[in-house]
């Protein structure tokens, strides 16, 4: 009888932890995918479109109310420096204005639009403060070459 209620207290343990687990902000890049040759738009800005993916809903920047699961996505192309950042911004783009999985990357502003890039993306909330998990920010990382 012991082993049964231990056994039983075990596994609802293990599935708070693991219901926990899961409301875990979490941030992917769905497109493009690591190692991808990508064409570069015709624009001045030499932009494509990153798709990516959250279990936070991503809105504009102050429509999240209440709902701590909401935010929406900063972004930086090559982000161990600022060479490819807006002039004046520390981020290449963000999705604030629209929300949504769509997010323009602007290779126009790096100093070489075309070669080896990384698209870093990171997670902020409604005020476009870093989402914490761990004390460390929510982020996504893609290696791409671009033409």
């Amino acid at each position: 009888m012991h082993r049964i209620i231990a056994t039983t207290a075990l596994a609802f343990s293990l599935l708070l932890g693991s219901a926990q687990a899961e409301d875990r902000p979490t941030l992917e890049i769905v497109w493009p995918a690591a190692g991808s040759v990508i064409e570069l738009g015709n624009d001045a800005e030499k932009a494509i479109g990153v798709i990516v993916r959250s279990n936070l809903t991503l809105l504009p920047a102050g429509e999240c109310g209440d709902n701590s699961q909401c935010g929406h996505v900063h972004m930086k192309i090559d982000p161990d420096g600022d060479s490819c950042n807006i002039p004046g911004r520390p981020y290449n783009s963000m999705n604030s204005d629209l929300g949504g999985d769509l997010i323009k990357a602007r290779f126009g502003h790096c100093p070489d639009a075309a070669g080896k890039h990384v698209i870093g993306i990171l997670l902020a909330d409604d005020h476009h403060k870093p989402v914490l998990v761990d004390g460390k920010p929510v982020t996504a990382l893609v290696t791409v070459t671009t033409k």
